[in-house]
């Protein structure tokens, strides 16, 4: 199943709902340090209800650390600033999906980087700024799920 990478994440609850998606899917959920929160914040634990110990959350110390984690997979960069349409997209198992912090986003030094091999954006209405980041790749884990079979549900 692919891997969630969000990259400085800032919010505590986001990824304590994305410890969610990532244990109910079986995708794997990677952080990219610094965090803007303690792992052990209420909050976030209590996002992330009792699905803790179902699912696979590594932490990174930073982004040069995660991408020697992935080996060669691809790197799906998601941000408003993409022409490539998420649906578009053919995924792999071994995907890795980038989401940036809130409520910045990815920096462009991050989307230059030659690990990410497209900018992916999801649909809006004009004039709105971003979804929330774990709605965000949730929508992405699912599409990528759906073509992939749905593998193990």
């Amino acid at each position: 199943m692919v891997r969630i990478l969000f990259f400085e994440p800032r919010i505590p609850q986001n990824t304590g709902n994305a410890i969610r998606l990532a244990a109910v899917t079986g995708a794997e959920l990677h952080l990219v340090e610094p965090l803007g929160f303690d792992l052990s914040e209420p909050k976030l634990r209590r996002a992330g209800l009792d699905y803790h110990d179902l699912a696979h959350v590594e932490v990174h110390p930073d982004l040069a650390a995660a991408w020697a984690a992935f080996g060669d997979a691809r790197v799906l960069a998601f941000t408003t600033r993409a022409d490539t349409v998420y649906t578009d997209v053919a995924y792999r198992p071994d995907d890795v999906l980038l989401f940036g912090p809130e409520p910045t986003g990815l920096p462009e030094e991050v989307l230059a980087d030659p690990r990410v091999a497209d900018r992916v954006r999801i649909p809006m209405l004009a004039g709105r700024r971003s979804l929330n980041l774990t709605s965000s790749a949730s929508i992405a884990v699912y599409e990528a799920w759906r073509q992939l079979g749905f593998t193990g549900a």
